[in-house]
């Protein structure tokens, strides 16, 4: 009976301990299948932070891809309007070019005319009614002093030139007054002139019971009559700003 129980004993022994053993065997396979499921799941998470750094990082490029292209096109737009700039520079540079060419040219064709006028106006003031004949001929020569005036342009000097012009084509519209006197058969007479433009010159003695009128043919100093004691003392007073602007009665040569 003892013999029996401890083959029993060992019997059970045997059978725990093969338990125990299969139980051992079962739980490291379970435990590795864990720690691959594990593992898995690590990298995976890693592949994804990768994914997604990939993604951010292609984001940012395309960003960068798109504000290059941007850039691009801005850049073509102005260097387009640089291009039209610089041609119409390099026009206008071509222009300036041609007119500094012709300087010179112009220089040769304007000086002679200067001449040309400064001499036609002091013939004209000499053949001209004597008013302000100093004063004009004086002007003449300071047109020529001005001349070889090596200071002054050649624009400044026809302006000048020009400016002469004008002041004697305003003497042709102008009602002067002035006072002198007159050398009348040896005699010296004081006088009181107007002048209507270059339509009349005419004198009256101060005592006002003589009068002439400047005769630009014979240049003299031709007596009046009477009759225009008074009209010629109205217009001196008219020219004087003594009395408003009237008809008045005047000796007139008749254009030949």
């Amino acid at each position: 009976m003892s013999v029996k129980i401890r083959k029993s004993l060992v019997a059970s022994a045997l059978v725990g301990a093969f338990a125990l053993a299969s139980s051992n065997v079962m739980a490291d396979p379970l435990k590795d299948v864990q720690n691959v499921g594990q593992q898995i799941q690590a990298d995976a998470k890693k592949s994804q932070e990768k994914v997604d750094n990939l993604y951010g990082q292609s984001q940012e490029l395309v960003a960068e891809y798109r504000a290059t292209i941007d850039e691009t096109e801005l850049l073509k737009v102005y260097n387009d309007h640089v291009a039209r700039l610089v041609a119409d520079q390099n026009a206008g540079i071509e222009s300036f070019d041609r007119q500094i060419a012709e300087v010179d040219k112009t220089k040769q064709n304007v000086v002679p005319l200067m001449y040309r006028m400064i001499d036609t106006l002091e013939q004209f003031i000499k053949a001209d009614i004597p008013f302000d004949t100093d004063v004009r001929l004086g002007r003449v020569e300071k047109l020529r002093e001005l001349m070889v005036n090596s200071k002054v342009t050649t624009s400044e000097k026809y302006r000048q030139v020009l400016e002469a012009y004008t002041i004697e084509t305003s003497y042709g519209s102008a009602i002067a007054p002035s006072q002198g006197s007159l050398q009348i058969d040896g005699k010296n007479i004081n006088v009181d002139f107007a002048r209507l433009g270059r339509v009349a010159y005419v004198a009256q003695s101060f005592d006002l019971k003589h009068a002439w009128v400047w005769n630009n043919k014979t240049k003299t100093w031709d007596a009046l009559s009477d009759e225009y004691l008074k009209p010629i003392k109205d217009m001196i007073r008219i020219a004087r700003n003594q009395a408003a602007p009237d008809l008045v009665k005047l000796p007139v040569f008749g254009a030949e």
